[in-house]
């Protein structure tokens, strides 16, 4: 039984707009509320959002007129306006705030527009989440009620000329409710540092001042912040100075890889918590216990399409071709890969945020993510995939009883042919050849595409095994630190390079 059963009335739950059984109709009725709101600005005026919301169908309707976009597309043809102050443009009214995103691979930051009526969209989705653990088993239900430690950038903005730009856990905070700050750690004045070593410092320091409940944010900098800890004060287990740690709230990558080795700093078991908020919105979550993938937000601030990740919809390169095909919700199919475009309560019209996802249960709308557009290798037809690394390097860790909190893929010339060139954090001891060699036999099982093509034109398979210090010194040097920054699973182009001149500098290779 749950350990503590919460009962709602009815006229809460349909405020909340808790999650109904016809996700069609919930998707439809999101999408008629976008088009009102926005059907004056300047965006619904040109792509006729009165004419669609006539329409007796208005899902293919609005498929039909308005077209696709990436973040190029869509700042150069209205965004920038807003930059420069413009009113209406997208959204109603004037954008004072943006969440500066640069991805996993590019370098030049995105700015994301973050509007109030989006950010209320986020909180009614954070409180459906913490009202799901009413559904969970076995778990310590006074650790709700203690410190909530989340590991972001700096909540620090920028002013710019009319608007504030930051990382997203800044302009989250600014908008807190007030009722939030006591249990909020590490507390306004460390959030807002920018240095990370400083940071990380500063929450180490205050550790043993804190009862924490909660640990939120991207695994890898959770684990180095908690080692840390450990480590200064000469503890077993992180339980040992927070006996109350029960939940781990993080998102944006698998956490799989991590899992051996972020148990290893446990006292006791805890529970894991998946999340998948971006800057864009709050799109998925884990809404009951060993779920096998998040579910959906379907009734509140997002409509979502679908379109097959396959050669048909995009290049090699991970680009979307012109007037892809388009699914909505209720067409899709379990197990296939999709790449997911979203329209929201910020102005964000059919947008390809870049994320690649598979629906592991249709009728409870629950996905998983398998990976990003342009982070998957295929240079002679191998198809692999960023699930399939994950799964390989999960097995790899049980296989030798190591623990790999990051890994990276490169592809790479091999005389005539082409071949991958792997690098692997692992601080413990682990012979190279073995490790290449049988995550190489678990891929072949894996991917049929990477099996065939590894009697061919894929010919060699190389394996660099570093320290996970590497992994994180390269991401602090190109600041890339903390928030939602995660390291990329494959490597292209100038961050290619970058990390090969990275590497030769520290000697590491």
């Amino acid at each position: 039984m749950p350990i503590f059963d919460l009962k709602l009335p009815n006229a809460i739950l349909r405020a909340l707009r808790l999650p109904e059984n016809n996700l069609r109709r919930e998707q439809l009725r999101v999408l008629k509320k976008l088009l009102k709101k926005a059907r004056f600005t300047s965006f619904g005026q040109q792509y006729r959002f009165d004419e669609i919301l006539l329409s007796k169908h208005p899902g293919k309707k609005f498929q039909e007129i308005v077209p696709t976009f990436n973040y190029n597309k869509i700042y150069n043809e209205w965004w920038h306006k807003t930059i420069e102050g413009q009113s209406d443009i997208c959204w109603p009214g004037k954008i004072k705030y943006y969440a500066l995103s640069s991805g996993t691979s590019e370098s030049a930051s995105k700015y994301i527009p973050i509007t109030n009526d989006l950010l209320r969209g986020n909180k009614m989705v954070m409180i459906k989440q913490l009202l799901s653990l009413s559904k969970y088993e076995n778990i310590p239900y006074a650790s709700i009620g203690k410190g909530w430690l989340t590991l972001g950038g700096s909540t620090e903005l920028q002013k710019g000329p009319g608007y504030f730009a930051g990382d997203l856990s800044g302009i989250t905070a600014k908008k807190a409710p007030f009722w939030f700050q006591p249990f909020y750690k590490p507390g306004k004045k460390i959030a807002k540092q920018k240095d990370w070593n400083k940071k990380i410092a500063e929450i180490v320091d205050k550790a043993p001042q804190w009862d924490i409940g909660f640990l939120i944010g991207v695994p890898a900098w959770i684990q180095m912040c908690v080692e840390q800890i450990i480590e200064r004060y000469k503890l077993n287990n992180i339980h040992e100075i927070w006996p109350n740690l029960a939940f781990f709230v993080h998102g944006g990558v698998s956490f799989e890889p991590y899992k051996k080795g972020f148990e290893k700093m446990l006292g006791k078991p805890i529970t894991y918590i998946e999340t998948y908020l971006a800057s864009e919105g709050f799109i998925a979550y884990q809404d009951r216990q060993h779920a096998k993938g998040m579910r959906l937000v379907t009734n509140e601030h997002i409509f979502h399409e679908f379109v097959p990740f396959d050669d048909k919809n995009f290049t090699t390169d991970g680009e979307m071709v012109e007037n892809p095909e388009a699914l909505m919700l209720h067409e899709v199919e379990e197990g296939k890969d999709y790449a997911l475009l979203i329209s929201t309560t910020a102005g964000t019209w059919r947008y390809l945020i870049g994320d690649t996802i598979r629906f592991v249960d249709k009728e409870r709308s629950e996905i998983i993510i398998t990976g990003r557009t342009k982070h998957f290798l295929s240079l002679v037809g191998e198809h692999l995939s960023v699930d399939n690394m994950n799964k390989a390097v999960q097995m790899a860790s049980e296989k030798f009883n190591i623990s790999i909190p990051e890994f990276t893929v490169a592809g790479v010339p091999s005389g005539n042919f082409f071949g991958h060139h792997w690098f692997v954090a692992c601080n413990d001891k682990v012979e190279e050849n073995a490790l290449c060699n049988f995550i190489d036999d678990c891929l072949n099982e894996l991917n049929d595409d990477y099996a065939v093509e590894r009697k061919s034109a894929l010919r060699e398979i190389k394996l660099t095994v570093l320290k996970e210090e590497a992994f994180l010194n390269f991401m602090l040097s190109k600041g890339k630190v903390g928030g939602q920054h995660k390291f990329p699973r494959v490597l292209k182009g100038s961050m290619l390079q970058d990390w090969y001149l990275f590497l030769e500098k520290k000697n590491e290779c």
